[in-house]
């Protein structure tokens, strides 16, 4: 690990969204990951295991170890994402591509709390999946609380819609007993990165076209095929073709602060509710009179994004870094409604 690296531990579903952020992390060249970490969400836990290795595979960093967490949430049936994210998770890309899944045989979430308690206040979390893993870590050893460095979470609604309900994000939609647990743990340091910022970061067809100026050809050609069903639904839903960064704003995020603006409040997660379920509730007003527990991110640096996560998966596969995607190209791109 070079000097100013984060340890890092990502915990994913992969579909294609997390794919990315998977790629953004690697490529970014900016932390150390110790492990990746599966568990069930947009695709039962078996395929995000598979679509992580593929990831691996295609980027040529087969040698990060891979993890297989809960495959059901805590007290619920699963709920898969295959709309959104089709059937294998990644949006048909990679069909052909066969595999090794060497596959850890420590369980996800004692890989977890191993890594944390062997190197207190170091290990930075980023879930961009179900918070299952970490609520069963939590279970088995809460002094991960005070030893985590930093957990990001992309997860929620604060201000917004829903994306799987009128009220819940995904994420939280799934487990809610799980984020529950960990949004009211007590770690010192939690950011939540909320569909009220993914959602303002849209990749669209220009972002693609700078890729392919700028990237590996497998590289762009993989991106261009995972996101061309989600885009087409995107548009369907919201009447502008782009695909919504959530995760990979979230991996942004905790490698990169300043991408982000933050403010502090407490925030819980309905778990009890025929309507809400999932949502989550961000106290604005401190009506409550907890005490806030999540630095809760409301806006974002759409341009800074996006020039990180170009000049990442540029950085893939490359014989050299990449020393600066056009900024003008990621201009040019932005150029479209945000909804």
């Amino acid at each position: 690990m070079s000097a100013g690296q984060r340890k890092v531990i990502m915990d994913v579903d992969t579909g294609i969204d997390d794919a990315l952020g998977i790629m953004l992390a690697v490529g970014s060249g900016s932390c150390d990951i110790l492990g990746i970490t599966t568990v069930n969400g947009n695709v039962s836990m078996q395929q995000a295991t598979t679509n992580t290795f593929k990831i691996l595979q295609l980027i040529d960093r087969t040698d990060i170890p891979v993890f297989a967490g809960a495959d059901a949430p805590l007290v619920r049936e699963p709920r898969f994402e295959h709309s959104v994210h089709g059937n294998d998770g990644i949006g048909g890309a990679l069909t052909e591509m066969q595999v090794e899944q060497h596959v850890q045989p420590q369980a996800a979430h004692e890989f977890m709390i191993e890594q944390i308690m062997s190197h207190p206040g170091e290990i930075t979390l980023i879930l961009t999946a179900p918070l299952t893993n970490v609520a069963l870590a939590i279970q088995q050893q809460p002094e991960i609380v005070a030893n985590v460095k930093e957990i990001v979470i992309m997860g929620g609604a604060v201000n917004e819609y829903g994306n799987i309900t009128p009220t819940a994000e995904y994420n939280m939609y799934v487990d809610p007993e799980a984020a529950k647990q960990v949004l009211n743990a007590g770690f010192v340091n939690l950011v939540l990165v909320p569909l009220d910022v993914t959602r303002k970061v849209l990749l669209n067809n220009n972002h693609l076209g700078a890729l392919n100026r700028t990237a590996q050809p497998e590289i762009a050609v993989y991106v261009g095929q995972s996101t061309s069903a989600y885009m087409e639904r995107y548009e369907q839903r919201n009447g502008v073709k782009a695909c919504a960064m959530h995760d990979p704003l979230a991996v942004a995020a905790a490698l990169y602060p300043d991408v982000i603006s933050t403010t502090l409040y407490h925030v819980d997660v309905e778990t009890n509710s025929n309507l809400c379920d999932g949502q989550t509730v961000c106290d604005f007003q401190n009506r409550l009179g907890k005490q806030p527990n999540v630095q809760v991110a409301l806006t974002v640096n759409h341009i800074a994004f996006f020039k990180i996560f170009l000049e990442s998966l540029s950085n893939l596969k490359a014989t050299e870094p990449v020393a600066s995607v056009e900024l003008e190209l990621i201009e040019n791109a932005e150029q479209i409604s945000l909804k």
